[in-house]
């Protein structure tokens, strides 16, 4: 049976993006975050990115701006999610605060409603652990942007059954997404890998082998990348990449995950790529401008 009613936790960038596939692929979606100021801004982004979409691709829209957003219902209330089916959380990676949400979300859901975490690091079976379903607890590791990026990575956690990766995978195809399931570990496949690859680039950016430029351009002309690392980087946000690399640390306890000191200068100095306009690049309106 298709899944109707998606609730998503947190209107940032993915939460922004997965509010707009969910709705323009006929679902009806309850965004939540912390302020109406914040829910404002991701009304603004949303109905902006539909335009943008419109205009890139040339096609007619199966759905006009004004008929998606009337599909998202923008609130600070946790009691909307009473008769939700199926809740994405994509909150900020800090363990305390997304133990609250769920915590939140366990007491007020129906005991049939999957959560799913849309986390960059933190292992799924620890969110199943502080709810009352760890069966229906799963990992769904969107990438940015949301509305094209083809795949979505999904993660078992110990608890999660057979029936759960079902639905969550029934959703993901109704969003027209492919996905591939993974065992639980800490940053998955892809961030195990990629927060690696960034973090070194940042060094060799430290060390002076080579400047930001130019260590985007080898990994695109030598390996046919569309980003290098640092520009991936920068669209992520330094800060989240800060977040990952130490959760990564925490849960293996190998230096090899170390964060770069200028990756924690960067964040320290408020330099987060893409979503506040400067990171290794500058940016306005999220475009790369010439420094």
């Amino acid at each position: 049976m298709e899944i109707q009613s998606v609730g998503v936790i947190g209107a940032g960038t993915m939460g922004i993006g997965l509010a707009q596939t969910l709705a323009q692929t006929g679902h009806q979606v309850t965004l939540l975050d912390i302020s109406d100021r914040i829910l404002e801004r991701a009304e603004t982004e949303i109905r902006k990115n539909l335009r943008m979409q419109h205009f890139f691709s040339g096609a007619a829209p199966s759905l006009s701006a004004t008929n998606v957003l009337k599909k998202i219902q923008f609130s600070t209330d946790y009691q909307k999610l009473k008769d939700i089916e199926f809740v994405v959380e994509n909150a900020t990676e800090k363990w305390d605060l997304k133990k609250s949400i769920y915590q939140k979300m366990d007491t007020i859901c129906p005991a049939e409603t999957i959560f799913a975490a849309n986390t960059s690091a933190i292992p799924i079976t620890r969110f199943g652990s502080v709810t009352q379903r760890p069966d229906r607890v799963i990992g769904m590791h969107f990438m940015n942007p949301v509305p094209i990026k083809p795949m979505v990575e999904v993660i078992r956690g110990y608890h999660t059954t057979e029936d759960t990766i079902k639905s969550a995978q029934l959703l993901l195809q109704q969003m027209g997404k492919d996905s591939i399931v993974v065992n639980d570990s800490s940053g998955f496949v892809t961030n195990r890998v990629m927060m690696l690859t960034i973090n070194e680039a940042i060094f060799i950016l430290q060390d002076q082998v080579a400047t930001a430029t130019d260590i985007d351009r080898l990994f695109k002309g030598c390996f046919g990348h569309k980003m290098g690392p640092l520009e991936t980087a920068d669209l992520i946000g330094l800060d989240t990449i800060l977040y990952s690399i130490d959760v990564l640390y925490e849960n293996f306890n190998d230096d090899k995950y170390r964060p770069c000191p200028l990756l924690k200068k960067m964040v320290d100095a408020g330099l987060h790529g893409c979503k506040n306009g400067q990171g290794f690049y500058n940016y306005v309106q999220g475009q790369k401008v010439a420094s």
